[in-house]
């Protein structure tokens, strides 16, 4: 497929972050496409009615290629897509002129399950986190948030995450924040994609419910 530099995107502004927590909006986040209600346990957590100071992590514990940063990626997707790279531990946020705001990120330990293309159908600040029921059952941390853990500073999600649809059902995989910065650049998670919480706090910002996310096949390294 060839590119076209011609077309037009979305304009997406500068690097800048706020990341101060301030009084959370009242916000309705509508699936791009319906989804399917499967079971209770299995819809996306609610969304945290507080707001939080999102404290940001020491990059001094991160190694550099995985900081925030803007670089060339020639691709042919447009302006706005997200594209996850498992293999190399990066998220592309496309941008014009064949530039791209690169994240580092964290996925799973045995490579990302699932690739292909998907949607953000949700978006949710502070998430709830319910654990999956296998998780449940092997982990007495789990069980203890069986029924939900709320959505803070120490849950798992971090401070915030964007649920991937595709056909207009839920993959299960989201992008979400984490509370372990060390987990950056490695392949510890069930399956996520994790990343600073100012990192997700940006992207965020940036990606409205709709937005094109591709993943990119793994190799599982």
């Amino acid at each position: 497929m060839s590119l076209k530099p011609s077309r037009r995107g979305l304009l997406l502004g500068g690097l800048s972050l706020a990341i101060l927590g301030k009084p959370a909006l009242a916000q309705t986040n509508a699936l791009f496409e319906p989804g399917f209600t499967r079971d209770l346990s299995l819809l996306p957590p609610a969304e945290s009615q507080v707001d939080f100071v999102i404290e940001p992590a020491n990059l001094d514990s991160v190694p550099e290629t995985f900081h925030k940063q803007l670089v060339n990626y020639p691709t042919p997707e447009f302006p706005g897509t997200v594209v996850v790279d498992p293999d190399n531990r990066h998220l592309y946020l496309i941008r014009e002129n064949y530039q791209a705001v690169r994240y580092g990120v964290g996925v799973g330990r045995e490579g990302f399950a699932w690739n292909g293309e998907a949607k953000v159908g949700l978006k949710r600040r502070w998430p709830r986190w319910v654990p999956p029921e296998e998780m449940v059952l092997r982990d007495e941390k789990a069980a203890k948030w069986g029924n939900g853990m709320p959505g803070g500073p120490d849950n798992p999600l971090g401070a915030r995450a964007l649920y991937l649809y595709a056909n207009g059902q839920d993959t299960l995989y989201r992008i979400h924040g984490t509370n372990d910065p060390s987990s950056i650049g490695r392949a510890l998670s069930s399956g996520c994609v994790r990343m600073l919480n100012q990192d997700i706090a940006d992207l965020y910002l940036r990606v409205p419910i709709g937005s094109k996310v591709v993943v990119l096949p793994s190799l599982g390294v």
